[in-house]
C-alpha cells in the first residue's frame, strides 16, 4: 500500500510536469519565427510589446508592494496574536468571503473609487491598488498557514534567551517561514498578471510606454486579448502566441527575482539572529 500511494503520487506529480511542458512547448513553438528580442523592445506601433512589458511590470510590482506588508502583518497578527474571538472569527470570514469575490466585481469596484471617487483616473496606479486589494487573501492565508508551521520550540528557545515576542517573530519566526512568504508572493504575481476584468476597467488601454504609475496603460494579458480577438489570419495568432510566450518569461522573471531577494533578505536575518 505503502509503494503503491508513493506511486499514484509521483504519477500526479509526473501529469503535472507534463502539462506544464506541453503547454511551454506548444506556446512557444506556435511564436516561433515571431518572437524575438525586437518583438519584445519594439513599441507597440513598431509592432512591438515593450509598452505592455513596461505597464505589467509596473502593475506587478506596485501591487505586490501595496499588498505584501498588509498580508504579512495580518497573517502575524493572526497566527501570533489573535485569539478565537468572534471578532477573530468575523475577520476571518472577511478575509475567506474576499478570495471568493469574481474578479470583475474587484474591478467595478476600482472603477468607481480610485478611478473616480479618489480621482486617479484609469492609471496604474488604480489598477494597483485594486489588484492589491484582490490578492491580500492569498497572501495572508498561505503565509498564516506558514508561520503556524513553524514549530512551538522556536518561540520558546527565543524567549527563553531574553527576547521579546516581537523580537522573537522578526528574527526568528518570519525568517522560519520565509519560504510559505516567497509562495504567497509568487501566487500572487501570479494572479496579478493573470487578470484582465480588473485590469481593463482600472488600468485602461493606452498602447504607449508610461513614463509614471499615475499614467494609463495596457498589460500583456489585454494585448494578447485584443490580438486574438482581431486575429484573421495565422500571422495574427502567430504575434499573439509570441505575446503570450512573453508574458511566460515575464512571469519567470519576476519569480525569480522574488526568490532571490527574499533569500537574501532571510541570510541577513538569520546572520543578524
Amino acid at each position: 500500500m505503502d509503494r503503491l500511494l508513493y506511486g499514484l503520487m509521483a504519477l500526479s506529480l509526473g501529469g503535472v510536469i507534463a502539462v506544464l511542458v506541453y503547454i511551454l512547448v506548444y506556446i512557444f513553438r506556435q511564436a516561433s519565427g515571431f518572437l524575438s528580442l525586437s518583438f519584445i523592445f519594439r513599441s507597440a506601433a513598431e509592432g512591438g510589446v515593450l509598452p505592455m512589458v513596461i505597464t505589467t511590470v509596473y502593475v506587478v510590482l506596485v501591487s505586490v508592494a501595496i499588498s505584501l506588508p498588509v498580508g504579512i502583518g495580518s497573517a502575524v497578527f493572526l497566527a501570533e496574536y489573535s485569539d478565537n474571538s468572534r471578532l477573530v472569527r468575523l475577520l476571518r470570514l472577511t478575509i475567506e468571503t474576499l478570495a471568493g469575490i469574481p474578479s470583475i466585481i474587484f474591478g467595478l469596484f476600482g472603477l468607481l473609487v480610485f478611478c473616480r471617487f479618489l480621482g486617479f483616473g484609469q492609471s496604474i496606479i488604480a489598477g494597483a491598488f485594486t489588484l492589491s486589494i484582490m490578492i491580500l487573501p492569498v497572501i495572508i492565508r498561505t503565509t498564516e498557514e506558514s508561520l503556524k508551521s513553524v514549530p512551538g520550540t522556536y518561540r520558546e528557545g527565543s524567549l527563553s534567551l531574553g527576547a521579546t515576542k516581537s523580537q522573537s517573530i522578526f528574527h526568528v519566526v518570519l525568517p522560519s517561514a520565509m519560504r510559505g512568504i516567497v509562495t504567497s508572493a509568487i501566487l500572487a504575481i501570479g494572479r496579478v498578471v493573470g487578470e484582465s476584468a480588473p485590469v481593463l476597467l482600472t488600468v485602461g488601454l493606452n498602447r504607449n510606454i508610461p513614463k509614471t504609475i499615475f499614467e494609463s496603460g495596457r498589460t500583456l494579458t489585454i494585448h494578447l486579448y485584443y490580438l486574438t480577438n482581431e486575429a484573421v489570419n495565422p500571422d495574427d495568432f502567430g504575434i499573439a502566441f509570441a505575446t503570450a510566450g512573453v508574458l511566460v518569461i515575464v512571469v519567470m522573471i519576476i519569480n525569480t527575482l522574488t526568490k532571490i531577494v527574499t533569500g537574501n533578505l532571510k541570510k541577513k536575518q538569520g546572520d543578524i539572529s
